[in-house]
């Protein structure tokens, strides 16, 4: 067995010949076929696929042609991600069966960089939801506990990573569906800048929100992955000029966040902070503060009202981009139609679950004569008010430190009856969405639940384009702890 968990060390072997792509990418797979039924991380595996990536990966190296860090690294791809003749349902039976024709523009990035793609992962379906629950093919599993959530929407993803299924995995962060699953798992979560990645083939959930990044072991991995996948594309207007990320590497000082100011909001460790989860959290800031780093008291106001302005701005959106599933053009059609109307009503009532038709419903409220103004307007006014917060913020401190989530995993049922509860746990995520701003969520310790250890994540936030800063704070932090390289037992390498 392969006990190799991230992607710097396994490049290294790959490099020195010690391991080939081939047997990387057998290993992964067979660790799939074993876990994959207790723990429903994957839709769907291409082994064929990755088999040939990896012999290619394998053929270049022999002639001194490798692409470089991710040639031959197995990882795996959310499955609102399109990815050109594999499967793509988006975890709802509405695009069961459907291939796409094209990959979609950060797919095509890791392809070029002799990434190995192995499969596509469960999620909530449309990426509506915080622990997976709203899958149309049943939940992930979180393998610290089978019987509690992994976090949603990428729960498929966070799972993969946490327990090696794939050495990363690509979700998408529209209010902390990447941050908060691996705060939940245990594994590190990058949402980048909006515009830093190409949202090209992406199946829209909100599409001022969306954003794709990696799930990694280490800081150091995503960002290796982030250099790979950042480029202005023509496919997409909202990439930025300053898309293409640098080579990062950490020097060896002994105090290598000496100077760095980092912001602690006092909104964010206020009532409804599980007492366990902050417990962890202030132990990880005195290690920042050993590292040098100075910390900073601030106050972001218009926190309180961040959740009540995604609620109504990301439904808006949900109602306008999933109108097109209409039975019609592609997706599920209803065989009880008899006519035009009938069929846009049964294909829509049947193909959609619960959640899609709670957010269609939402959103086309806020956006009908009347009520635009009073909600939809309002909510755009919230958002810049949230913004001009990060940026009067950033303008004193270098980045912001908080909780990730609110409390650790919950049990699977525990909040579903109740929306609220459950939109409750992207409290300390959804901001950065609005923002636009970077976020990344790394393990910090473990809370003691029951007779469970359960996974904490330490988030760090940087104004836009700042991915450098959150990355560096979270390579000195995991260089001095070993959170990251903890594994749930049964699942280990």
């Amino acid at each position: 067995m392969i006990s190799i968990t991230t992607i710097a060390e396994a490049a290294k072997l790959l490099d020195a010949g010690e391991l080939s792509a081939k047997e990387l990418a057998e290993e992964h797979l067979e660790r799939i076929s074993e876990h994959n039924v207790a723990l429903n991380a994957y839709l769907s595996v291409d082994r064929d696929g990755a088999i040939a990536a990896a012999e290619a990966s394998d053929a270049r190296r022999a002639e001194g042609k490798s692409l470089g860090p991710l040639d031959g690294i197995p990882i795996s791809i959310k499955d609102v991600i399109v990815t050109k003749g594999i499967e793509t349902t988006a975890a709802s039976k509405m695009l069961e069966g459907f291939v796409p024709a094209y990959d979609a523009t950060v797919v095509t990035r890791l392809k070029e960089a002799g990434a190995v793609i192995l499969g596509k992962n469960n999620c909530d379906a449309w990426a509506h939801g915080s622990s997976t629950e709203n899958s149309d093919f049943g939940p992930s599993k979180n393998p610290w506990d089978l019987d509690r959530v992994p976090g949603g929407s990428s729960g498929g993803s966070a799972v993969a990573v946490a327990a090696g299924l794939g050495l990363a995995s690509i979700g998408t962060d529209t209010g902390g569906s990447i941050r908060q699953p691996a705060a939940l798992t245990g594994v590190t979560g990058l949402k980048p800048t909006y515009g830093r990645l190409s949202r090209h083939g992406l199946i829209a959930m909100a599409s001022s929100l969306d954003c794709p990044g990696p799930f990694t072991r280490t800081a150091e991995d995503a960002a290796i992955l982030l250099r790979a996948m950042s480029v202005v594309d023509p496919m997409d207007s909202t990439t930025l000029p300053e898309a293409r990320f640098p080579e990062l590497a950490l020097g060896d000082q002994p105090q290598p966040l000496k100077g760095l100011k980092v912001g602690l909001p006092r909104e964010y460790f206020a009532v409804g902070l599980d007492t366990a989860v902050d417990s962890q959290v202030q132990v990880a800031l005195k290690q920042l503060e050993a590292l040098g780093a100075t910390l900073v008291e601030v106050s972001l106001p218009t926190t309180q009202y961040a959740l009540a302005a995604y609620y109504v701005i990301m439904p808006a959106e949900v109602s306008s981009n999933l109108a097109r599933y209409d039975g019609v053009r592609y997706g599920y059609r209803s065989d009880m139609a008899t006519d035009l109307a009938s069929l846009y009503l049964k294909s829509r009532s049947e193909g959609f679950g619960t959640e899609a038709k709670r957010r269609i419903m939402l959103g086309t409220f806020v956006l009908s004569h009347g009520y635009y103004d009073a909600y939809y307007t309002k909510a755009m006014k919230v958002r810049t008010k949230i913004i001009d917060d990060f940026t009067r913020v950033f303008g004193e401190v270098d980045i912001i430190a908080t909780p990730t989530t609110p409390t650790p995993a919950f049990k699977f049922g525990e909040k579903s009856d109740d929306p609220l509860a459950m939109y409750l746990e992207d409290i300390y995520t959804v901001s950065a969405n609005l923002a636009g701003i970077p976020g990344i969520s790394i393990p910090c310790g473990f809370a003691s639940v029951a007779e469970s250890q359960l996974p904490v994540g330490l988030q760090l936030l940087g104004p836009q384009l700042g991915e450098e800063a959150i990355l560096r704070a979270a390579m000195a932090y995991q260089r001095e702890t070993n959170w990251h390289l903890k594994q749930p037992a049964g699942f280990s390498q």
